[in-house]
């Protein structure tokens, strides 16, 4: 779960926002906990601990303001399995059976990395990421200047979960809702 970013857009932590009653960030972390065994939360090097679920390990970029690769790069170097579900902790509405769909397809498949599909583009999270491919091509791009998540996607050999197909299972599809402002939280 990547949850590093300075909420710049949003004025304050939006992580720790309210909403539905309980931490935006919870909201994130529950919907990953429910179709993966550990959970790993990735936060900036100066941030304070946040209040988390039990089982949930906290890790650290190594250098804050590098953006989400940084962290994606923290993640996977604290993963101890072979596929790695990336998601942003400011995704509060993630469907579990979309994550289930995600997680299936990847240890089912011959590839790399699984995504959602979103029109004629691919969308960076959440996904399902073969650790050590991924932390390889991560690394090599982050070294290159690199600071983007789709460039990873991109550079890996992806399997897209068509819009249509992942839409079956969230017809809102609010599995991508992104809190960046405050009024892109919604109303409960």
């Amino acid at each position: 779960m990547l949850a590093g970013g300075r909420s710049s857009r949003f004025g304050s932590d939006k992580l720790v926002a309210t909403y539905r009653g309980l931490p935006l960030l919870l909201h994130a972390v529950g919907s990953a906990r429910a179709v993966c065994d550990e959970v790993i939360v990735v936060i900036a090097p100066g941030a304070s601990q946040p209040r988390l679920l039990d089982g949930v390990r906290v890790v650290r970029d190594e250098v804050a303001g590098e953006g989400p690769l940084a962290g994606l790069i923290a993640g996977l170097l604290a993963t101890r399995t072979e596929w790695a579900l990336v998601a942003a902790g400011d995704m509060p509405e993630m469907a579990e059976p979309v994550l289930r769909e995600v997680v299936r397809v990847a240890r089912e498949g011959e590839v790399d990395a699984v995504v959602l599909g979103d029109g004629d583009r691919l969308r960076p999270l959440p996904a399902s990421l073969r650790v050590a491919r991924a932390s390889r091509v991560a690394r090599g791009l982050f070294e290159a200047g690199e600071r983007r998540l789709r460039t990873v996607m991109h550079a890996l050999d992806a399997y897209v979960v068509e819009e249509q197909a992942w839409t079956t299972l969230d017809p809102n599809r609010r599995t991508l809702l992104d809190v960046d402002e405050p009024g892109d939280l919604p109303t409960a």
